[in-house]
């Protein structure tokens, strides 16, 4: 059913909600909050004097892999947080296990029929340890049901975690996984495993390689600082490539290279396919081919003229996924990137916001590069094992080239989402002044797809100082931003998270524009990690502002211009929840109207559940 908008039933918020405070108001509680920071710091300096500072290290670190919690709040006072707010925030169609602790995408294939998706797993508790692989299979990469364990640490190769890894499928349809795990000895090292039976379409059991580990440590390479063995891809000489991250001289993430023929030998090549000066380790690393036109997506072995490869590393310093676009040489094996100023780890992110160890794969069923993300907690442990769980998987994203710009890609939420659509409501041109909130009446809003467009319509020169980038969030006006939607947002605006457009003018007189989420006022516990979050994003001259942003529960994901940049928000708002949350539009600029066209739907659930072994067929 379609609707359109009412102003007089939805009239526009006129007090500057985004910015309550006068600066007379904002100077006074600027010199109350450093007198109150005086205190505490006097407070603290003698707390310390009466015991020794203890460095709190997040776990995962002593086991040699990324950080897995937030050390930062361990020592917050916890929220009261209540049994129905815990409820609300589990996602009604984000990809997650039924309880306990998720990380890393592993292995992502289509085979027979069935989307399959491994994970690192926690079987015994919501926060990160005794990592298995995980395992749930999709007709249609939303739906999902779970299936029982595939790989768990039970030899002596893997028996400290069955770590990050990659499928890579062969021309006779055999799979190979290759994965790393940790040794007794606290060794990173890559295994080999395979299906028990190729034939089963839901691949129950594996098997590992009885020569296993297939891959040690190099001379060079400390034995913590060698993981995540990509997809292989066939070289013009007929030989398997496949790369790995790893560091060198504790500061240069590197991507090793590894050749073989049988996937059970394997040859170190000289060099590296590429390295950037001060990135750290990398790990999850992806690398794969995009079509410069920009029009299909290309099996991993894709090599030629029309093709650009893209090197993909998650920096373990900084908890960031990075990627870059370049150029292949496939008989020296080595990467070069198109820009060199925005290398891998110093340029475009994949994602803005909480998001990490992504990873891709070819889906040859329907012949699309698809993008997995993990996106993980950011409130305490402590509240992780009382709700009995703990991180999600973003919505699967295809991937391409955008050949308008020719230096991004394009992320877009697979087409498979749109069959959980319900109702939805159309607004058209809705005026959204200076300073103004405008409320949209649509019903529940916690499950929903929202397609918005906005128009500018430059006013009277503004004086606004322009701060650059995303600056202190939606609180921050300049001439021509921020504009957008609240999302998850409580009437009162007590709780909110912005979603924004923030164009900015640049020296040589054009716009440059920014794409951000705010959720420093998303939740008011606070025992949660709020930040401003958002990214530059190119709006060609012949396109107005577009954003398409997905709402489920406690995450929000968010696509500017058909995907050139976006932003995963994690929010744990303890009003604006179930009936109490809303929508809305607003406007932050100084210097310009804004009209916004949108069309939401209202979503349904995934219905995401144990397989039905007890039927024939699903």
């Amino acid at each position: 059913m379609e609707a359109s908008y009412d102003p007089e039933q939805n009239p526009p918020l006129h007090a500057p909600l985004l910015d309550r405070s006068s600066p007379r108001t904002r100077r006074f509680a600027a010199i109350f909050a450093c007198l109150v920071s005086l205190l505490l710091l006097l407070a603290l300096i003698i707390n310390q004097a009466q015991q020794p500072f203890e460095k709190v290290q997040p776990r995962g670190v002593a086991e040699g892999v990324s950080a897995k919690s937030n050390p930062s709040l361990l020592n917050q006072v916890p929220f009261n947080w209540t049994n129905a707010m815990f409820s609300w925030q589990r996602s009604a169609y984000h990809f997650q296990p039924q309880k306990n602790w998720m990380n890393d995408p592993n292995g992502p294939l289509y085979h027979k029929g069935w989307y399959h998706l491994f994970y690192q797993y926690n079987p015994y508790s919501a926060i990160w340890g005794n990592i298995t692989w995980g395992h749930a299979v999709s007709r249609d990469l939303i739906h999902w049901l779970y299936l029982p364990l595939a790989l768990v640490p039970d030899h002596w190769y893997d028996i400290k975690g069955v770590w990050t890894g990659s499928a890579t499928i062969l021309a006779d349809g055999q799979i190979i996984m290759l994965y790393t795990g940790e040794t007794n000895e606290s060794v990173q090292v890559q295994n080999l495993a395979y299906p028990a039976n190729v034939s089963d379409p839901l691949l129950l059991h594996w098997l590992k390689y009885p020569g296993n580990p297939v891959m040690v440590p190099p001379p060079g390479v400390k034995p913590d600082d060698f993981r995540d063995p990509t997809t292989a891809w066939l070289g013009p000489d007929g030989t398997w490539r496949l790369t790995m991250g790893s560091k060198f001289d504790t500061t240069i993430g590197i991507s090793l290279v590894y050749h073989t023929t049988n996937f059970r030998d394997y040859e170190l090549l000289d060099g590296v396919l590429h390295a950037v000066p001060g990135t750290g380790m990398w790990e999850c690393v992806d690398f794969y081919p995009v079509a410069i036109n920009g029009s299909v997506a290309l099996d991993t072995s894709s090599l030629g003229p029309g093709i650009k490869h893209v090197l993909k590393a998650s920096l373990d310093n900084t908890k960031v996924d990075h990627y870059a676009i370049g150029t292949y040489d496939p008989i020296t094996d080595k990467w070069t990137p198109d820009n060199p100023e925005e290398d891998v780890g110093i340029g475009l992110k994949v994602d803005y916001g909480r998001y990490y160890a992504s990873k891709t794969f070819f889906d040859q069923h329907k012949q699309r590069r698809v993008l997995w993300g993990w996106i993980n907690e950011t409130d305490t442990e402590t509240a992780d094992l009382k709700k009995g769980w703990a991180s999600l998987q973003t919505i699967p994203r295809t991937v391409l080239y955008d050949n308008k710009t020719g230096t991004n890609l394009l992320q877009w939420p697979v087409e498979e989402v749109e069959s959980l659509r319900l109702n939805s409501t159309m607004f058209k041109e809705v005026l959204v002044e200076p300073g103004s909130v405008v409320p949209l009446d649509i019903g529940t809003t916690t499950q929903l797809d929202i397609l918005a467009e906005f128009e500018i319509e430059p006013l009277i020169p503004s004086t606004t100082n322009e701060i650059d980038n995303c600056g202190d969030g939606a609180v921050d006006r300049s001439t021509y931003g921020p504009f957008g939607l609240l999302v998850i947002a409580d009437a009162s605006l007590s709780e909110l998270t912005p979603i924004y457009f923030r164009p900015l003018n640049a020296s040589d007189g054009s716009l440059k524009t920014y794409f951000c989420s705010d959720e420093t006022r998303s939740s008011k516990a606070s025992d949660v990690f709020k930040q401003v979050y958002g990214g530059k994003v190119p709006v060609l001259d012949d396109e107005n502002y577009n954003m398409r942003v997905l709402v489920d529960h406690s995450i929000v994901e968010s696509f500017a211009q058909g995907g050139r940049t976006v932003i995963s928000s994690r929010i744990y708002p303890t009003e604006a929840i179930y009936g109490a949350a809303r929508l809305f539009l607003f406007n932050n600029a100084t210097g310009v109207n804004v009209k916004a066209t949108l069309k939401i739907w209202e979503l349904n659930s995934a219905f995401i559940r144990p397989f039905p072994f007890e039927r024939d067929s699903v």
